[in-house]
């Protein structure tokens, strides 16, 4: 050195190592920074693809909508108002049932049972009490959430195959026990449930009760969705996604899965008690096990875990019979080998909750267009790799 001090052995090395990785530094930007520059530039092409196909769902979401609002005023007759009600209510259910099965991980082959306590509990205290049938709705879902409770603390503590065992016996137990009760009708059930009232409209016409199941498909799916991005909806899917995990995380697995239970409980009772005013007369048939399997069906064949795939999944589990009525005996096989299609090609469901999957075509899509094609032409022209005729 200048000063005539010796330096240490071996700091040479490491000042000239650290002044070459500092060169480095400063020619090459930083990947941190190199993204940056190149998000400055404009958005990346998967965004753009994304975002589209966000785009196209929300069109095929909003257009979806409109169809149902004027399918009133198409002059449509009695028989296809009364399929359009029975799939907005089994819209409802599945909305219900989505919170157990789709966000929580659960498997209930017994929501049917739900159903029937809301029904049940308005046709007694409309018929034998004479309530309105609002009035009658805060009492069936005081009824729907003390069956949950009472069901639910013994046994969420299971899982799987047992879990489903334990709720489809909780099912059969309330369908045996409205058919043996002289109070509930019997297997006759009850009739004479009064139309609904709202202020002073009376609701009667398969159009009236089309446009308030309508307003409460609306209203349960602005609920799945804050619900879905909630506290209590990230613990639901991470209970999903790992029961063990989400213990070892703190999450509170057995109370959240109550919650889970109390949510699909609160919409199947909702929903069963505007049912009885609806169809007038209710009976234990109506809410056996054929009634949770179809509803289970639909969750399945949309998406689980899905809003938009579970509305679409029961759209098909009802529709999907009467468009193959013209097959007479066989349309339920037709309905079964289309399901089986369905299921072999969409595994995850119609719609399942990543989306329809509208951005990967697009993405598919855009590696081969026009342009691009015509830009690698004009290359290989200018590089003389194409032939000359």
């Amino acid at each position: 050195m200048a000063n005539g001090s010796s330096s240490p052995p071996g700091t040479s090395d490491i000042g000239s190592d650290v002044s070459a990785r500092g060169i480095r530094a400063a020619a090459e930007p930083s990947r941190p920074a190199a993204r940056r520059a190149g998000a400055s530039g404009g958005p990346r092409p998967d965004s753009r693809l994304a975002t589209m196909a966000r785009n196209r769902s929300a069109l095929i979401v909003l257009a979806a909508l409109a169809a149902a609002a004027i399918l009133p005023e198409t002059g449509q007759g009695n028989y296809v108002m009364s399929i359009a009600v029975q799939i907005e209510i089994l819209m409802c259910l599945v909305l219900g049932l989505n919170f157990v099965v789709g966000y929580a991980g659960m498997l209930d082959l017994g929501f049917a049972a739900f159903f029937a306590i809301g029904a049940y509990m308005t046709g007694l205290l409309s018929v034998d009490l004479h309530w309105p049938i609002l009035a009658t709705i805060p009492p069936a879902i005081g009824a729907a959430l003390l069956g949950a409770v009472f069901v639910g603390l013994p046994t969420l503590r299971l899982r799987s195959d047992y879990l489903a065992v334990v709720t489809l016996g909780f099912g059969e137990i309330i369908q045996e026990v409205v058919t043996n009760l002289n109070q509930t009708g019997g297997p006759e059930g009850i009739s004479g449930i009064p139309p609904l009232r709202i202020g002073g409209l009376v609701v009667t016409t398969n159009d009236g009760y089309y446009n308030v199941f309508l307003v409460l498909v609306l209203v349960f799916v602005a609920v799945s969705f804050r619900v879905r991005h909630s506290r209590l909806g990230r613990a639901w899917l991470a209970i999903r996604e790992d029961e063990d995990t989400a213990q070892a995380m703190g999450i509170k697995v057995r109370r959240f899965k109550l919650y889970a239970y109390m949510a699909g409980s609160v919409f199947g009772s909702i929903t069963g008690s505007l049912y009885g005013s609806a169809f007038i007369a209710i009976a234990p048939p109506s809410f056996g096990f054929n009634e949770s399997l179809l509803v289970v069906m639909a969750v399945s064949i949309g998406g689980i875990g899905s809003i938009w795939g579970g509305l679409l999944g029961a759209g098909i589990v009802v529709a999907f019979p009467e468009v193959f009525r013209q097959f007479a005996q066989a349309r339920l096989l037709v309905f079964g080998v289309v399901l089986v299609l369905i299921m072999v090609l969409r595994p995850q469901g119609v719609w399942p909750e990543s989306g329809l999957g509208l951005d990967r075509a697009a993405r598919f899509v855009a590696r081969f267009p026009g342009r691009r094609g015509e830009a690698i032409a004009a290359r290989r022209r200018a590089a003389g790799v194409e032939r000359t005729p």
